[in-house]
């Protein structure tokens, strides 16, 4: 699968977003690293996140998605190789790799 070029960014992807809207609520943090592991050695580097995925779970207060992500982006060593998607206010929002 070849990579797209998003909008008018700079950024290439796979024309694939994972939706991180599970982590947290039907996937723990291990499952959650085991799938995002998976994602990533298949070449995809897209991950859609919200903080408020998962506030609906009691017990939840609606990061926990972006903290899994987070807390796997740390412990691999790969944010550089990530692009990143949040909702902010409503709006879909796309955090570049770091420099």
């Amino acid at each position: 699968m070849k990579n797209v070029q998003l909008g008018n960014t700079d950024l290439e992807i796979k024309p694939i977003f994972f939706g991180g809207n599970v982590f947290g609520w039907t996937l723990n943090e291990e499952e959650s690293f085991r799938i995002l592991d998976g994602f990533l050695d298949r070449g995809f580097n897209a991950i859609d996140t919200a903080n408020n995925y998962s506030y609906w779970v009691k017990g939840n207060v609606g990061t926990e998605s972006e903290r899994i992500i987070g807390n796997w982006l740390k412990s691999r060593g790969v944010r550089d190789k990530i692009v990143l998607a949040t909702k902010v206010g409503g709006r879909n929002m796309i955090q570049d790799k770091p420099n």
